[in-house]
């Protein structure tokens, strides 16, 4: 290993955290962190208990004595370690998609004679599918703001499309492609100052860029957990209700378990006081196990010094591009500008597609988007330095061959 590389995995405070997960201790260089996170040692043990104590024991019982709960007890402490949110605001349930549809949808209810949503053109592709989609159920039209796919949405471009029409501004906290970190607080205060409404995806930027959604003055938020937050394959997602929002929330699948009593099994729907009234149908109780390990371990680091680890890799995997890849006539399609980028490089070349193919036969493990894209997601506290190095180091060869 080089030398550097050694050396700040010898000063690295989060180092110790490696080992808790299941193969970070292989010759496998796992650079996708930003797309399915690693799974904790301990969560083996956890679902093998659950299987066996709690549902092969308690049975139905388990529902009343705590699965009932179970959203809306790691939505609050997903909210105090990663979202800045106080209880009562966060619940886990369904899928990315489907939370972020329901608040969408909630939100252009609560702006009723305003006909227009913003949305960008680089955000994740179902974020604007579903806006898309809830335009033509409601007859809205989408305001499209052009933004750079080596950059992201700047509030000099949401200030040039508000107005009295907007509704809602639907966004990510940090872009898919480049990394992009958004000015939240900026971009949530020309909103409202404009009467609209705002919705981010916090989806790739929760557990590694931290979020303070009460201070931000945020009204929705949806996100999911099977990236930085180690949730596994197709793990729930979660919804942020600012609680000034609650009591009028209008979500549109108003399933029995979003009911204030949903053993009355009576005529008509009355929704959850709180933020329960956000779940629809039976939520996803096994699914959840792998947050309740994670999400002790991010408490326990402390999600600043995440933070701090995620800029200490990706300035590497920079470093490390301008050295070995530039060369090649690969460019940083990243911010880099730290306090601007978030957990994953985006690294540009024409034969990106074939390269990082490549190295997935060579269990060096990237991905891949257009145009010419290969991203590094780094997760903090699963990956080292000589990890990036190792990685970059056969982007480098393959350039070269």
């Amino acid at each position: 290993m080089d030398e550097r590389a050694e050396a700040l995995d010898r000063d690295d405070p989060l180092a110790a955290y490696r080992s808790r997960f299941v193969g970070a201790d292989t010759d496998l260089v796992y650079l996708d962190g930003n797309s399915l996170g690693r799974p904790l040692a301990a969560t083996g043990d956890r679902m093998r208990t659950f299987v066996e104590h709690e549902w092969g024991g308690r049975l139905i019982r388990g529902w009343d004595e705590s699965w009932m709960e179970l959203p809306l007890v790691v939505g609050d402490e997903l909210g105090l370690t990663c979202l800045g949110a106080a209880p009562g605001q966060v619940a886990v349930a369904d899928s990315t998609t489907v939370l972020l549809y329901k608040l969408l949808r909630a939100a252009v209810a609560a702006r009723p004679g305003r006909d227009e949503v913003v949305v960008d053109t680089d955000n994740f592709p179902t974020d604007r599918y579903v806006a898309e989609g809830v335009a033509a159920e409601r007859g809205l039209r989408l305001r499209w703001v052009e933004t750079d796919p080596t950059a992201g949405l700047t509030t000099e471009q949401v200030a040039g499309v508000l107005s009295d029409r907007t509704a809602v501004v639907l966004a990510s906290h940090v872009a898919y492609r480049s990394a992009w970190v958004a000015d939240v607080p900026a971009v949530t205060r020309l909103a409202h100052d404009a009467g609209a409404l705002v919705l981010w995806d916090l989806s790739h930027s929760v557990g590694s860029v931290p979020a303070e959604l009460d201070a931000w003055g945020v009204d929705y938020a949806v996100g999911c957990t099977y990236k930085y937050l180690n949730g596994g394959p197709g793990s729930p997602a979660f919804g942020y209700v600012a609680a000034r929002h609650l009591a009028d929330l209008a979500q549109p699948v108003t399933g029995w378990m979003g009911h204030a009593d949903p053993f009355a099994m009576g005529p008509g729907h009355t929704p959850d006081p709180g933020v329960r009234r956000l779940l629809s149908g039976t939520p996803p109780i096994l699914a959840m196990q792998p947050l309740r390990d994670m999400l002790p371990l991010i408490g326990a680091a402390g999600i600043e010094a995440v933070r701090a680890k995620s800029v200490g890799l990706t300035s590497y995997a920079i470093e490390l591009a301008d050295e070995l890849l530039a060369p090649h006539g690969v460019v940083v399609s990243s911010p880099r500008d730290a306090e601007r980028r978030g957990g994953h490089v985006t690294l540009g070349h024409p034969r990106m597609r074939e390269v990082v193919a490549a190295l997935w036969r060579r269990d060096v493990v990237p991905d891949y988007r257009d145009p010419d894209g290969l991203r590094i997601g780094l997760s903090p506290l699963s990956t080292s330095y000589g990890e990036v190095r190792r990685g970059i180091e056969e982007v480098a060869a393959l350039l070269a061959g």
